[in-house]
């Protein structure tokens, strides 16, 4: 994975300012620029040319996604995002929804043009990991990734695979910066190859 592309979800609203995500982002981007990667960068917040960020998409190796959660999922705008650039692809990402005249009950999903990339999510939560993991916890027991489900079937859709994903907990209630940035610098030493 030589080319990445850094996506930064955060948005500034109410009471959040998406300073951790913007350590993060950046973190991810001196770290990966040490590892000799090429990076390029969209902060969606700050706008975007959805033509550039299909550009991007097609360039890159690996699309990193930093987004804090917010109401148990990502913020809307980059959900956004994803509808707008995912949709202007101009069957780039995607050359149907995998189904055929002859049996369109099979294969739904199985259309998508990006094979050959990968993605990773990198979260930031006030919910601490056990509301995740402990089965009599809120999200009994599902982990993290099934909370993301949806947009895991977005990016399998245009035929994306996932990078294990990044996640810092208890991040208003018990915020841990310097472990978090030691933790992901570890995380993308490890997986970003």
């Amino acid at each position: 994975m030589k080319n990445i592309l850094l996506i930064n979800g955060a948005k500034f609203f109410g009471n959040s300012s998406g300073r951790l995500n913007q350590t993060l982002h950046d973190v991810a981007k001196q770290t990966l620029t040490k590892m000799k990667k090429n990076v390029s960068e969209t902060i969606i917040d700050s706008g975007y040319e959805v033509c550039d960020e299909v550009k991007k998409y097609l360039k890159s190796d690996l699309v990193i996604y930093q987004m804090p959660g917010w109401w148990m999922g990502e913020p809307w705008i980059v959900k956004k995002y994803i509808d707008e650039v995912f949709s202007s692809s101009d069957g780039k990402f995607f050359k149907n929804d995998g189904r055929s005249s002859a049996n369109p009950a099979k294969n739904y999903g199985k259309g998508g043009l990006l094979k050959n990339k990968k993605y990773m999510f990198s979260l930031t939560w006030n919910a601490p990991i056990e509301a995740f993991n402990d089965k009599d916890e809120f999200f009994g027991g599902i982990g993290v990734d099934k909370v993301y489900l949806h947009l895991h079937k977005a990016h399998e859709f245009i035929g994306m695979s996932a990078l294990p994903t990044f996640i810092c907990n208890d991040v208003v209630k018990n915020p841990k910066v310097d472990v978090f940035i030691q933790n992901y610098k570890k995380h993308l030493i490890k997986f970003v190859v």
